[in-house]
């Protein structure tokens, strides 16, 4: 399992069209995701004070765009990486937060 935090807005967006993108994938080339270990430090460092944040629970077994893990030099770490829309059955669960 990994994790995907975005918006409210992004999710009913996603639910729309059928699948999930974020702004990421169109300037990066792909969707920032993360382990479960790490998903409390990415809300501390990216999201604190913001209201309306869904969690995506991904079951990457499910997805049809390339997973990488790949190292994040800032924080020393390896986080998963999808190179595509996420497909809405690999989406298992989404929490508002």
């Amino acid at each position: 399992m990994i994790y995907h935090i975005t918006t409210k807005e992004n999710w009913e967006i996603a639910i729309a069209k059928g699948f999930y993108e974020a702004p990421s994938l169109h300037t990066e080339g792909f969707i920032h995701n993360s382990t479960e270990t790490q998903v409390g430090a990415v809300l501390e460092r990216y999201y604190a004070g913001q209201t309306n944040l869904v969690k995506l629970y991904i079951d990457e077994t499910k997805l049809t765009a390339e997973l990488k893990y790949e190292l994040a030099p800032s924080v020393n770490e390896m986080f998963p990486h999808i190179f595509g829309v996420i497909n809405l059955d690999a989406i298992l669960k989404a929490e508002m937060l």
